[in-house]
């Protein structure tokens, strides 16, 4: 999927005004899912997404590989609390429009990403997080 098309999709999904809320909305989502990810899957992901929406996941993943953190480990252990609060600060938002835009991007990601990527992608994520997943996913047998 082109970078047009995501941005796109997340604007109408998340009822976004402009295309300028709808890129804030899809970086501060990427950024933090990528903070929570393995920065081994986030790299993954980050290849199937458009060159921008990649680099922001590619640059939390090498934060995180800066600061120690085995590309094999779970990434940083956060729970819905935090995921929403950090696309919050990101976007410039308050927490429950980040929960909103966040299940908009979830479900662009859903579509644009191979199918076996975005189960490894569910299945990294705790299951408060994944209720933000479009449906059919967030409630599939995970492991």
């Amino acid at each position: 999927m082109h970078h047009d098309e995501m941005i796109g999709k997340v604007q109408v999904l998340a009822h976004l005004p402009d295309r300028g809320s709808a890129e804030r909305a899809a970086h501060a989502v990427v950024s933090t899912l990528s903070e929570r990810l393995p920065s081994g899957l986030a790299r993954h992901v980050a290849a199937q997404l458009p060159s921008d929406m990649g680099a922001a996941m590619r640059e939390a993943a090498d934060a995180a590989d800066a600061a120690g953190a085995d590309s094999g480990t779970a990434g940083e252990r956060f729970g819905l609390t935090a995921f929403a609060g950090r696309i919050a600060d990101r976007a410039g938002t308050d927490e429950d429009t980040a929960l909103e835009e966040a299940a908009a991007v979830l479900e662009v990601l859903d579509a644009a990403l191979a199918p076996e990527l975005t189960e490894r992608m569910a299945g990294a994520l705790p299951a408060d997080i994944r209720v933000l997943l479009p449906t059919e996913r967030a409630t599939e047998e995970l492991g």
